[in-house]
């Protein structure tokens, strides 16, 4: 059900540039036109320029998909790199949105991504940004002699004069990773594209540049974007995601990450409407130019990932489930 002061449309953007992203944008534009045939808002295609910071040229290079994207409905915006680049391509949502207009609301998808219902009745409140909670305890790692993960969190909101105690879960222990405010960063939203990712490049780039203390023995790649996300989110007064935003990583879009992933984990039903997005003659031309689609989805690789797992048994850890792939040669990225 929508929220009544949602606005009428909004954005949808992603990240498309030259190779696998190139075909996980088409992927995700044609599951968003199967799945949401009434979606009214832009589906924009952030692509970066070349310059200083990309060695090689980012942009898409294959010209079939280009066209396909343009037909499914996609608006290309591109932009520059000012603060990231090949160096920690994850800085191009941020670097894009703070290219956008402002004051036009947005949801971001990471492009490996796929729309699996009608994402336009998400009742969403962009007045209160949120993320998605499909995550695991990739950052911080405290050190076994501190600092835990209540002072190294606590560092980062001190750092941009945030309050620390609202953003806890008290219904998690003390020092338990779930207790603090964490991201997967595949999807998030807000009011403003322009403001919220100027904010996160302030926020990133003070972190990348001039760590607190409590971060020394922290790697903060490639986690740099979920590290600054919590803080994001909780300087525009938004937090944890609410029971209206369940669809997303779940009926309504699922973050696929790594297509065997896809293989070995989705319901039966996610497999089938892959298929039905993939299989009209001018999508699976330009799919079949990527070779883990190719492979995967038309070449019943991912019908022998699938045949791997008991889907309602899966192991817990999905680093098992990666492992477990690639020991029998099927992963591919």
């Amino acid at each position: 059900m929508n929220n009544p002061d949602q606005p009428a449309t909004f954005d949808i953007v992603i990240i498309a540039q030259v190779g696998r992203l190139t075909y996980e944008a088409v992927l995700f534009a044609a599951s968003l036109r199967h799945s949401a045939p009434d979606f009214k808002g832009r589906l924009i295609i952030a692509e970066p320029q070349p310059g200083p910071l990309w060695p090689r040229d980012p942009r898409i290079q294959d010209e079939e998909a280009r066209a396909l994207l343009v037909r499914l409905g996609a608006t290309f915006k591109p932009f520059h790199n000012k603060h990231f680049g090949a160096s920690y391509p994850n800085g191009n949502k941020v670097e894009a949105l703070a290219s956008l207009a402002p004051d036009h609301p947005f949801v971001f998808f990471d492009s490996d991504t796929l729309i699996m219902g009608p994402v336009d009745q998400i009742a969403f409140d962009f007045d209160r940004p949120s993320a998605s909670m499909a995550r695991e305890g990739t950052w911080p790692k405290p050190p076994l002699y501190g600092p835990g993960y209540t002072q190294i969190w606590k560092s980062l909101y001190d750092r941009f004069g945030l309050p620390f105690e609202p953003t806890l879960d008290l219904s998690e222990p003390d020092e338990h990773w779930r207790r603090y405010l964490y991201f997967n960063a595949g999807w998030f939203f807000h009011r403003c594209a322009k403001t919220f990712g100027t904010r996160m490049i302030e926020m990133m780039t003070s972190i990348r540049d001039d760590p607190p203390p409590e971060l020394a023995c922290q790697t903060l790649y490639p986690w740099l974007d979920q590290i600054a996300l919590p803080i994001v989110v909780s300087d525009f007064g938004g937090t944890r995601p609410g029971p209206e935003l369940d669809g997303l990583d779940g009926d309504v879009s699922h973050h696929w990450r790594a297509m065997p992933l896809f293989y070995a984990k989705a319901p039966d039903n996610m497999l089938k409407t892959l298929q039905d997005i993939a299989g009209p003659n001018r999508i699976k031309k330009v799919l079949k130019a990527h070779e883990p689609f190719r492979r995967m989805i038309f070449q019943n690789r991912g019908q022998k990932v699938r045949a791997l797992f008991d889907q309602n048994n899966l192991p817990r850890a999905e680093k098992a489930i990666r492992n477990k792939i690639k020991r029998e040669r099927l992963w591919m990225r």
